[in-house]
């Protein structure tokens, strides 16, 4: 554009396709006008020649151009070096937007060379239409499912087997500011206009000034928040994509899966709701003492509420649609029998019974608004006691606005208007209500199993039953816990004289009762992290009959609520199934179990599992474990369902999640899964309507084929593989341990990375650490700032380290070791994931930057022993995967690398001038310009973390 004379960002020389060029230029030459307009031109040529010096570096291998720009930045004054920081943040944030924008327009592109194969115009037709869906899409499920002779019953019956859960979470992941990010959607909505081939002159000259204004704003917006988030703040933060990206995704899977069964199967099938989804925002309270039960309550009524406002505008934009006129088309008998119950019923005002005396099905609707706004009215109470007890409350509940639904697509279908019922609005919400009900998203609440002990080592002393609970052995545990679960009388009258833990927590039981007596559907799963036997499982369960949810059957207490284990360390994960074995046969676990039709949750921890023992042992830990935890609830007759605790980054569990289905044993693929969403990730899935169906649709897409095609044995069952791969992972995890566990390392990695200032970021309610000293080891540190802090140094320790050494030992004492990784590459989802996870992570390494992080910090053997794996992982991967650079098989992916490294590297410069002069200031006691420094060192992580495009 002849107008904007800015950044020259090269972006055609590094194999980006043609339109992200194109975009990612203009985007460059607009940052580049407003830096000169709003920050001076000495600031614009600073970060130019800062640019193509380190992009020099880069080309030519040589470190000097690179440390001229570390020599330039020691000479600038803190505010200059926040100049740049700003502009390089924003330059980030554009690419982004561009590179979501440009996955929109292939996935478009891809679309229109495929569709329906009942699509108007064929094949042959002029519009270039072939009869092949769309790669991972639900069409091509739906497809693959035909052409293997799988009936339309059976494909109808897999369909309601199919139980996907998506629990988004508060994980401290996203470290943009809610104010970026709505300036980030908007100006991807402009490059949407500007990319379309429809948009007139004038559009496209108003969406480049919008999009300028927007530039020019985001360069001066404030990066980091004023104060850290409360959790209300990310409740809100976690309805805003609830009820809009993901509220009209949904419907339109459903929609999705409707067209292709039709397109293959030629007619359609029952399609349940077969997608929910759940959350931990204001319920999860796991090291969070921020998540009180004042706090749970509001959320839970806060979803409530709007959720019925919502449902409402539904049905007005339903009672439009269903125009029909009683004088041309009659009216159905069950029609009329439902509108004469509810006239017995309810009144409408005489203006809306006079309006539609002619329209019955918008008299119907309004009968059904009506109700919703009785319901919404009843929730606006300021306890949820008042709540319960308002006979409105339970005068219409979700299942019956769904039969009033049925009602309406009954009396179309009758009067020749099926399409009409199952294609249009009437479709959509019968969906929403199917799938978010009255209370949006089920809130699951998790605690640790210490707090459980805690508590209930508390009630047993009040009782005089023993003095130290928590120092009794397992089995002496068990002994008490079963004897008062399977004994009807309550421990105590009153909890008043127990501690404040303790009683708290028992108010958070009571206070989910009080919900589950509302509305059952809005009560999630009770999580007990950190589970390492029976006992940890069956002390919620006395805390919850202690409140007096539940019942007393001769068999023993049964509560109605899922009682989830999570496995988080590699010990727990060896014996997860075992744990489970003596859960299933336990006297006071039964008869729960059988209440809840023999269905059994449990959770397994990608995050704590890596820090525990580092990539490969925990990825391989967790496959053995799920194997086996599928394998023994087919023994045992349970009906089981497993949560995957994935983080966004790899070393926290990170990646595809349908690349991740794909890879998990046969053993669990029968139908359930859950998965977290939390931090960046929400924001990259659902922050754009396109890019959440698309998500959404590969989810849906693996899980309908895994379920069901049959899957050959697994590779792991071989006892030849089997021993390949313990000796790789053992061999790295050995490897990482000698790494963290030698008496320097916690030092050096506190002094070399930016951690210190990463817990002063005000991202997330939650504190980075499980203790309240201000000197934080090792084990305390949460798995997030563990990851996230390696990132910022590029070091990615996480996501690779133990490849090497793994690799090579397993090739020293197997001698076909090698023949039998390349075949598991070629042929098993799951190491083939692992192995270009690892290698996606290294991709995005750059030692030379993190060696520079490194000589800051005290002198020690470290950097040497990362950089000697580093090297050996390179070959190991380079030769097992056939490739002449790491990420040759995904080259979309290493191109964005390559564009982006010259601009992160000058970020991480910046960090590291700021580390040392921050370092100074506290040593020569100068707190003013130490907390300068440290707001320009919080703008440096955000910076980063946008240009990785991943915290931890």
């Amino acid at each position: 554009m002849i107008r904007w004379h800015g950044l020259d960002i090269e972006a055609e020389g590094t194999g980006i396709s043609k339109p992200l060029s194109r975009q990612v230029n203009l985007l460059g030459h607009m940052l580049g006008e407003a830096t000169r307009t709003h920050l001076g031109d000495a600031v614009f040529e600073r970060v130019e020649q800062f640019r193509v010096q380190c992009k020099k570096a880069v080309e030519t291998g040589d470190p000097a151009p690179r440390e001229a720009v570390a020599d330039a930045m020691a000479d600038l004054s803190t505010e200059e070096l926040k100049d740049l920081l700003h502009v390089y943040t924003t330059f980030f944030h554009l690419v982004n937007q561009a590179e979501q924008r440009e996955i929109i327009r292939i996935n478009r592109e891809r679309a229109r060379h495929s569709g329906p194969a009942d699509w108007p115009l064929g094949p042959g037709s002029s519009n270039g239409y072939t009869p092949k869906p769309r790669p991972e899409s639900i069409e091509a499920a739906i497809k693959t499912l035909h052409d293997e002779d799988v009936p339309l019953e059976e494909v109808g019956s897999i369909l309601h087997q199919i139980d996907v859960q998506p629990t988004l979470t508060a994980h401290p992941t996203e470290a943009r500011r809610q104010t970026v990010l709505h300036k980030q959607r908007d100006m991807a909505q402009q490059l949407t206009v500007l990319h379309s081939t429809e948009a007139t002159p004038d559009e496209r000259a108003e969406a480049l000034d919008t999009l300028y204004a927007h530039i020019v704003f985001l360069l001066g917006t404030d990066e980091i928040r004023a104060a850290r988030p409360t959790v209300r703040d990310e409740v809100q933060q976690g309805h805003y994509f609830l009820y809009s990206t993901i509220w009209d995704t949904v419907p339109r899977i459903h929609k999705d899966v409707q067209h292709a069964l039709r397109s293959h199967y030629g007619d359609t099938a029952d399609v349940p709701a077969f997608l929910k989804y759940r959350s931990w925002i204001g319920s999860d309270r796991d090291g969070n003492p921020n998540v009180t039960p004042d706090v749970t309550r509001w959320t839970f009524q806060r979803q409530r509420r709007k959720t019925l406002v919502h449902l409402h505008d539904e049905l007005t934009d339903l009672r439009d649609e269903l125009s029909l006129s009683s004088r041309q088309y009659g009216l159905p008998d069950v029609l009329r029998e439902s509108l004469a119950a509810d006239r017995s019923n309810d009144r409408l005002p005489d203006a809306l019974a006079d309006r539609y005396d002619r329209e019955p099905y918008r008299e119907k609707v309004s009968y059904m608004m009506a109700q919703v706004e009785q319901l919404h009215d009843a929730s606006t109470y300021d306890t949820l006691e008042a709540c319960r007890l308002d006979p409105r409350t339970d005068a219409y509940r979700p299942d019956d606005l769904l039969a009033d639904l049925d009602v309406l697509v009954e009396s179309l279908e009758e009067q020749g208007f099926a399409d009409a019922a199952t294609t249009g609005q009437l479709h959509r919400v019968r969906v929403l209500v199917q799938t978010f009900g009255f209370h949006l998203a089920a809130l699951d609440v998790r605690q640790h199993s210490k707090i459980h002990e805690s508590a209930v080592g508390a009630m047993l002393r009040a009782a005089g039953v023993t003095d130290d609970y928590a120092a009794l052995s397992e089995d002496e545990k068990l002994a008490i816990l079963t004897e008062e679960l399977t004994n009807p009388r309550p421990l105590l009258r009153s909890f008043e004289d127990l501690p404040d833990d303790a009683a708290t927590l028992l108010e958070v039981f009571d206070l989910l009762h009080t919900i589950h007596q509302i509305d059952a559907n809005a009560v999630g799963s009770y999580i007990v992290s950190m589970t390492h036997s029976v006992s940890d499982v069956l002390e919620p369960m006395l805390l919850a009959k202690e409140t007096g949810w539940g019942t007393h059957t001769d068999a023993g207490f049964q509560a109605p609520l899922d009682f989830v284990p999570l496995f988080e360390t590699i010990e727990d994960l060896a014996h997860a199934h075992e744990r489970m074995i003596d859960l299933y046969t336990h006297k006071a676990y039964g008869p729960h179990l059988k209440g809840r039709d023999n269905f059994q949750e449990v959770m397994l921890g990608y995050s704590d599992s890596n820090k525990d023992g580092g990539y490969w042992m925990a990825n391989w830990a967790l496959h053995q474990a799920i194997d086996r935890l599928g394998q023994t609830a087919n023994d045992y007759d349970i009906d089981q369902r497993l949560f995957h605790g994935r983080g966004g980054s790899v070393g926290r569990g990170g990646g595809h999640t349908h690349q991740a289905i794909r890879g998990l044993p046969a053993s669990v693929h029968n139908g359930r899964i859950r998965f977290t969403e939390q931090g960046e990730i929400i924001s990259f899935r659902y922050g754009l309507p396109e890019i959440a169906r698309r998500h959404v649709e590969q989810i849906v897409n693996a899980m309908l084929t895994t379920t069901a095609l049959p899957r050959p044995e697994a590779p792991h069952h071989d006892d030849e593989v089997a021993a390949v791969l313990d000796t790789l992972a053992e061999t790295a995890q050995t490897a990482y341990r000698d790494l963290i566990d030698d008496d320097e390392f916690w030092s050096w990695y506190t002094q070399t990375t930016p951690i210190e200032h990463i817990s002063q970021l005000p991202i997330a309610s939650r504190p980075v650490s499980r203790s309240d000293d201000d000197d934080v080891a090792f084990d305390d540190l949460r798995a997030i700032p563990w990851v996230f802090a390696w990132t910022q140094t590029r070091f990615n320790v996480p996501g690779w380290f133990g490849t090497g050494i793994g690799m090579a030992e397993a090739m020293r004492q197997h001698d076909n070791a090698r023949e039998i990784l390349q075949r598991l590459y070629r042929t098993w989802p799951f190491f083939r994931g692992a192995l270009d996870s690892a290698q996606r992570e290294m991709a995005r390494a750059r030692l030379a930057i993190a060696d520079t992080y490194a000589e800051e910090g005290p002198d020690a053997p470290f950097p040497e022993h990362l950089h000697e794996d580093f090297d050996a992982a390179e070959a190991a991967l380079l030769d097992l995967t056939g490739q002449q650079q790491l990420f040759d098989n995904s080259p979309v992916l290493q191109k964005s690398i390559r564009l982006r490294n010259p601009y992160t590297d000058v970020l991480n410069l910046v960090q590291i001038e700021l580390m040392k002069r921050h370092r100074s200031a506290a040593e020569n006691g100068s707190p003013d310009e130490e907390a300068l420094l440290q707001e320009a060192l919080l703008l440096s992580i955000n910076g980063i973390a946008a240009a990785m495009q991943s915290t931890g």
